[in-house]
């Protein structure tokens, strides 16, 4: 009996074990799960057109207040940097320095991005290139050629006009088309550059827009400036540092770009962010490489003076070979400017 019992029992089992097993199918297919991922995305997008398009209350003073104490602080920070050592972010890092010798542009953000100030939002980005067989002369031969910015940094910028001039600070305009994470926009900007050396190889230089207005319907036979601090608010103030340094047989250009602008809805932050760092990222990569392509253009660039030798090497860079130190002196527009600065 206890035979026949196991005998039953088992095949029993096995019986059981070759029944097909069977799972609960899944709420949605893969297709669907992904028809509703881009559909909610959409609608997340259509809401934040609708947030940034709608024309708020403008930059109130309290978010300009934030603003203008962030510039003071920048403009201390590169008082004094201006006098230290490193002069260069390039040279406080010696892979980033190598990466530069290959021929990368590197770009980061810089300390805490997007920085929250009441209402706003300010972005800061650092980037540097080195520009390999340049002299400071060409690279300012461009930076400073605002009237050429339409060219140099096209499409971007669709209109560049000179307004006034000094050795040591220029005034510019530009038009600017912003191509935004909904559509895009434009904006006139009007800004102030000024220039100072730390010696004949390095120079700094800080720039800020002194009036800032969006053009409603640009593109429109019926365009037209809004009053200035209003409208969508997603460039409120733009402010940036430059470095120069000609050195190991070329000239490294950093850049940071600093911009305020209104703040994101809570509830869109997690989908914005990441497309608004992407995007700055992108276009602070873009800025470097149209600059390096002004720079080593044909027409612009100084063809090497062969006796002349290269700057001396840094203590970051003492690996890298590099030419005897140079004991010449700027025959170009940089000479006067720079003993006019001193």
């Amino acid at each position: 009996m206890s035979k026949v019992m196991r005998r039953k029992g088992l095949e029993i089992e096995m019986r059981f074990d070759r029944r097909p097993k069977t799972s609960a199918p899944p709420v949605l297919s893969k297709p669907e799960r992904r028809r509703f991922v881009g559909a909610f995305l959409v609608a997340a997008l259509l809401i934040l057109a609708g947030a940034l398009k709608s024309k708020g209350a403008g930059l109130s003073s309290e978010t300009l207040k934030a603003w203008d104490s962030y510039v003071h602080t920048q403009n201390a920070r590169v008082a004094e940097y201006s006098i230290a050592t490193p002069f260069l972010w390039s040279d406080q890092s010696p892979d980033r320095l190598r990466r530069l010798h290959e021929g990368e542009i590197v770009v980061a953000p810089f300390g805490d991005n997007p920085h929250r100030v009441p209402q706003g939002l300010i972005h800061h980005w650092i980037g540097a290139v080195f520009l390999h067989g340049a002299r400071l002369d060409d690279v300012f031969s461009v930076v400073r050629d605002y009237g050429r910015y339409q060219d140099f940094y096209a499409p971007n910028i669709i209109e560049s006009r000179l307004v006034g001039r000094t050795e040591t600070e220029d005034t510019f305009t530009l038009r600017m088309l912003n191509k935004a994470v909904v559509g895009k926009f434009a904006l006139d900007t009007e800004f102030r550059d000024s220039y100072k050396p730390v010696d004949e190889h390095k120079w700094y230089s800080t720039s800020i827009t002194t009036h800032v207005r969006e053009v409603e319907d640009y593109g429109a036979a019926d365009e037209h400036q809004v009053p200035a601090d209003t409208g969508r608010g997603l460039i409120w103030r733009l402010y940036s540092i430059s470095r120069f340094e000609e050195r190991d047989g070329g000239v490294y250009v950093e850049l940071e770009a600093v911009a305020l602008s209104r703040d994101i809805p809570g509830a869109l932050r997690w989908l914005v962010d990441p497309v608004v760092r992407r995007t700055s990222r992108s276009s602070m990569r873009v800025s470097l490489q149209k600059t390096q392509g002004a720079v080593f253009e044909p027409s612009r660039f100084a063809k090497d003076n062969e006796n002349d030798k290269a700057p001396a090497e840094s203590a970051f860079t003492s690996s890298l070979a590099t030419a005897p130190v140079s004991k010449r002196v700027y025959s170009g527009p940089l000479q006067s400017a720079f003993r006019a600065a001193r």
